[in-house]
C-alpha cells in the first residue's frame, strides 16, 4: 500500500476492514455485526493501527527531523545569500564555464537543487527560474524547470499528505466535508487555476493540495501543464538577465519586456482562466451568432423591474418576463398591502389608547371588509409605479406567461423562443409549507392568500415567530382576532438579541396576545367540525382550538418548473441558487437577484443585488463588480418597531468580535415623551474605546426611519463623534441617534485631561 496516495490507503483499510468482518469468530470476544464498507472503514480507523503498516509513525518521525534539520542547515549556514539575484549575477560567469566543462552534470546538479529546495518549501526557486534562463537558455531552461518544479512540486504534496493529511482530516473532517466534495468534482480544474493565477505562493498550494483528496498523479500533471505559461515568464526574464553585461544593460527593451510580462502575467492569467472557465462550462451549447436581445430577465418583482430599469437606461434591449403581476410579492402580497393593513391596525390602536392623550374615549366602528378594501386601494395606487405601460415606456419589451429555459443562452415563452447574452433570474420566493400532518386539510392561510379574506377571523393561530408573523399577529390582534402566536424556537424574532425579542413579546402579550414559545406543531385535527392544532411543549402534547391558520415560519427560493434543473443550474442547501460574489450562478451568463438569490429576503436587499447583476451581466467583460452585503439593514414593522444594521451582541459574541454596548433609552427623549412612544430603545455596539460602529438596534416609533443615519454612517466611515457633532431638529426621534452618541462619548470622558482643566478652571478664578 502506498503511504502517500489517501485513496489508495483509504481502499486497503477497506479491505482490512472486510477481513476483521468476515472473519468466524468462534471466541468469547464481541462478534461486530457485518456493516458497509464505510462503516467497517471507521471502525478500522477507531480500533487500531495495528492493521496498518506498523513502522507509519516511525516513518514520519523520521521524515519531520529531516525536514528539520535541512531547514536547520539551510538557515544556520546562510544558503539563502546562493539563492539571492545578487550572488547570481555575480557567479554568472563562473557558472557558465562550470556548465560548458561540465554539459551533463550541470543539468542534473541544477534539476536536484531545484527539486530539493522545492520539495522542502525553501525560498528560492524563483531566482533558480531566473538562473536557469540565464544558464541554459530558454528552450533548454524551460524543460529542465518544467520537470524539476513538478517533481519538487508533486514532492512536497507528498510530504504534505503523508504527515498531516490524516490529522487534518480527522479534526476538521466535517468542516472540509464540502470543500472535499469540490476537490473530487472540480480538483483538476481549481488547481489549474491556483497554478496559472499565481494568487498565493506555489509552495503554499502545494502544501494545502496534499491535505486534500486529489489524485498524486493528477497533481504532478496539472502541475506540470499549469505552471508552464509562468515558468515561460521567468526563464524568459533570466535569460534577459544573463545578457547584461553593464549597469545600462538593466534599460535593454528586452529586459523591459521580461519584468512587464512578470507584472501582466497574473492578469493575463486571470483572464485566460475565467476564458477557459466559460468555455468550459457553456461547451455543448450552441451560441447564437447574433442574440435577439442583451438581457433577458424572468420575473418581475422588486429585483427583475430594477435590473430591467438598468438595463433600459444603458440603452440595452432587454425583455422582462412576468408569469403572474407585476410588482411581485412586494407589491401584491408582501410589503405594501401588510403596511397597509398595519397602519389601519395602529389607527385603530390610537382609540383604545385614547386616554393617554387626554382624550375620553376614541372609540372606532369598522368594517373588516373594508379595512381590505382599503389594502386594495393601496396597492391599486402603488401598481403605475410597476406598470407594464411604464416600463413599455423605458423600453422595456414586457411579456407575459411562464419562462422556461432551454439553454444559457434561449428562454422559450408563449410558444417564442428568445435569445440574450445573457440571463438575469429574479423568480423571488413563496411562502415555506412545514410538513405538518393534517395541514392540507384545512384551508390554510399564508402571506400570499391572506389578502383575499374578506370577515376577520375570531380565532386565529400563527404559526411563525420571526418579523411576517410578528407583523401580522399584532395587526389581527388589534382588530379583534383572538390570536395565538406558536413558535418552535425558543423565543421571537430568534435573530435579534434576547431583550430585543422579549420587549416585542410583552408588547404582543399586553394588546391580548397568547404567545407559545418553544411549541413545536406536529398536526392539525378536524373532528366535528372543530379544528385544533397539536403542540409538542417540553414532551407534552398541547391543543389549541382556532378558525382560522396562518402560515407565516419562512419563505422557499422559487427555482423549480422553469428549466434550471434540467439546465444544471446548481443550488446551495438552503434551495437559493448558488452564485459567486458577481451574482453568476455556475454557468457564467446566468445571474441571479433578490430572494431566489438570497441569503437576504428584502425588497430592499433585492433592489441592492439588481443593480449588480444588472451591471455584471452588461458590462461584465470590461469591467466586474461584487456585491457588497457589509451594510445591510433591515426592519421589522411591529409596533414598537425593530431596526437594526451591522452586528448585534448575539452576532458578536458568536463571532468572537470584542465590543462595547452603549443604550439610550427612548423614555429619555422628549419627543418620544410627548407622543407617548416612550417606550424602546438605541443600542450601538463599538470596539471597546473606539467610536467606530459595529451595529445597531432600534426599538421605538420609527425605527426604520431613524436608524437611516447609522446605516450612512457605517457605509461611509462615520463614527459615533461624527454624530454627535451633527445639528439635529428639536424635538424630533432622530435625536436619539445624538443622544445615544453622546452616551458614548459620557463614557469615554478624558478623566485626565478634564481633572486638568479643572485646576486651569481653578487656577483662573484666582
Amino acid at each position: 500500500m502506498s503511504s502517500f496516495d489517501y485513496n489508495s490507503r483509504r481502499w486497503s483499510a477497506r479491505l482490512v476492514a472486510d477481513q476483521i468482518f468476515h472473519c468466524e469468530t468462534q471466541s468469547d470476544q464481541v462478534i461486530y455485526p457485518k456493516q458497509s464498507a464505510i462503516n467497517r472503514y471507521d471502525f478500522v480507523q477507531q480500533i487500531g493501527k495495528r492493521h496498518l503498516p506498523m513502522n507509519s509513525n516511525r516513518m514520519k518521525i523520521g521524515l519531520i527531523l529531516l525536514i528539520g534539520l535541512s531547514a536547520y542547515v539551510f538557515v544556520a549556514y546562510d544558503f539563502k545569500q546562493y539563492l539571492t539575484l545578487a550572488y547570481l549575477k555575480t557567479q554568472q560567469q563562473s557558472f557558465s564555464q562550470f556548465y560548458n566543462q561540465h554539459p551533463i552534470a550541470t543539468p542534473a546538479i541544477y534539476m536536484g537543487i531545484y527539486i530539493l529546495v522545492t520539495a522542502l518549501s525553501l525560498p528560492g526557486a524563483t531566482v533558480m527560474s531566473l538562473a536557469g534562463g540565464a544558464l541554459f537558455g530558454l528552450g533548454f531552461g524551460m524543460l529542465l524547470i518544467s520537470f524539476a518544479s513538478s517533481i519538487g512540486a508533486t514532492l512536497a504534496f507528498l510530504v504534505s499528505r503523508f504527515l498531516l493529511q490524516d490529522i487534518v482530516q480527522r479534526k476538521f473532517g466535517d468542516k472540509l466535508s464540502l470543500v472535499n466534495q469540490g476537490i473530487e468534482q472540480e480538483g483538476a480544474f481549481y488547481l489549474f487555476t491556483l497554478r496559472l493565477v499565481p494568487l498565493f505562493p506555489f509552495f503554499v498550494v502545494n502544501l494545502v493540495m496534499g491535505l486534500t483528496s486529489i489524485r498524486a498523479t493528477v497533481f504532478y500533471l496539472v502541475s506540470q501543464v499549469g505552471m508552464l505559461p509562468g515558468t515561460l515568464v521567468y526563464v524568459n526574464a533570466g535569460t534577459e538577465l544573463g545578457k547584461i553585461e553593464s549597469v545600462q544593460g538593466i534599460l535593454s527593451p528586452g529586459l523591459l519586456f521580461s519584468f512587464a510580462l512578470l507584472g501582466l502575467f497574473p492578469l493575463l492569467a486571470k483572464k485566460g482562466v475565467d476564458w477557459l472557465k466559460i468555455r468550459k462550462q457553456l461547451s455543448g451549447f450552441g451560441k447564437p451568432r447574433r442574440f435577439d436581445y442583451n438581457l433577458i430577465v424572468i420575473g418581475a418583482g422588486s429585483a427583475g423591474l430594477v435590473t430591467a430599469y438598468i438595463a433600459a437606461a444603458v440603452r440595452a434591449k432587454v425583455a422582462l418576463i412576468e408569469k403572474h403581476r407585476m410588482g411581485g410579492d412586494c407589491l401584491n402580497t408582501g410589503c405594501v398591502p401588510s403596511k397597509a393593513l398595519i397602519r389601519s391596525a395602529k389607527v385603530l390602536s390610537y382609540g383604545r389608547r385614547a386616554r393617554e392623550f387626554g382624550l375620553q374615549s376614541g372609540c372606532f366602528d369598522f368594517e373588516f371588509k373594508e379595512v381590505m378594501e382599503r389594502v386594495r386601494q393601496v396597492i391599486r395606487r402603488i401598481e403605475p409605479h410597476d406598470s407594464i405601460e411604464r416600463y413599455t415606456r423605458l423600453g422595456v419589451e414586457v411579456l407575459f406567461g411562464e419562462a422556461r429555459l432551454v439553454s444559457p443562452y434561449a428562454v422559450e415563452v408563449q410558444g417564442r423562443r428568445l435569445t440574450a447574452r445573457n440571463i438575469v433570474i429574479a423568480t423571488g420566493a413563496k411562502p415555506l409549507i412545514p410538513p405538518i400532518k393534517g395541514l392540507a386539510q384545512v384551508n390554510y392561510l399564508t402571506s400570499d392568500t391572506l389578502w383575499d379574506i374578506q370577515s376577520l377571523p375570531k380565532r386565529l393561530i400563527v404559526l411563525g415567530g420571526g418579523p411576517i408573523g410578528c407583523e401580522l399577529t399584532q395587526a389581527f390582534a388589534r382588530f379583534g382576532s383572538l390570536v395565538t402566536q406558536v413558535e418552535m424556537l425558543s423565543r421571537l424574532l430568534i435573530r435579534e438579541d434576547p431583550e430585543i425579542s422579549v420587549m416585542v413579546q410583552r408588547r404582543l402579550e399586553a394588546e391580548g396576545v397568547r404567545v407559545l414559545t418553544d411549541h413545536r406543531a406536529v398536526e392539525i385535527l378536524v373532528e366535528n367540525g372543530c379544528k385544533r392544532l397539536v403542540c409538542v411543549h417540553q414532551g407534552r402534547e398541547v391543543r389549541l382550538e382556532f378558525d382560522e391558520i396562518l402560515v407565516a415560519v419562512g419563505r422557499a427560493a422559487n427555482t423549480k418548473g422553469f428549466g434550471l434543473e434540467e439546465l444544471g443550474v446548481k443550488t446551495t442547501p438552503n434551495g437559493t441558487l448558488t452564485t459567486d460574489g458577481f451574482l453568476r450562478t455556475n454557468f457564467p451568463n446566468i445571474f441571479c437577484a433578490g430572494d431566489v438569490a438570497g441569503p437576504y429576503q428584502f425588497t430592499h436587499a433585492a433592489a441592492h443585488q439588481a443593480w449588480y447583476a444588472a451591471v455584471n451581466a452588461l458590462f461584465g467583460s470590461l469591467k466586474r463588480f461584487k456585491a457588497d452585503y457589509r451594510v445591510m439593514p433591515w426592519c421589522t414593522f411591529t409596533d414598537p418597531e425593530v431596526a437594526r444594521v451591522g452586528l448585534n451582541e448575539s452576532e458578536a459574541r458568536e463571532k468572537g468580535i470584542a465590543y462595547e454596548t452603549t443604550v439610550f433609552g427612548l423614555d429619555e427623549l422628549d419627543r418620544a415623551i410627548a407622543d407617548s412612544e416612550d417606550q424602546g430603545l438605541v443600542k450601538v455596539l463599538t470596539p471597546p474605546g473606539k467610536d467606530k460602529i459595529l451595529g445597531v438596534t432600534i426599538v421605538g416609533p420609527h425605527a426604520g426611519d431613524i436608524i437611516a443615519e447609522y446605516i450612512l454612517a457605517m457605509k461611509h466611515g462615520l463614527g459615533l463623534n461624527k454624530i454627535l457633532g451633527t445639528i439635529h431638529i428639536y424635538p424630533t426621534l432622530a435625536e436619539a441617534n445624538k443622544y445615544a452618541a453622546g452616551a458614548w462619548k459620557k463614557a469615554h470622558a478624558p478623566e485626565r485631561l478634564l481633572d486638568w482643566v479643572e485646576k486651569y478652571h481653578d487656577w483662573r478664578r484666582g
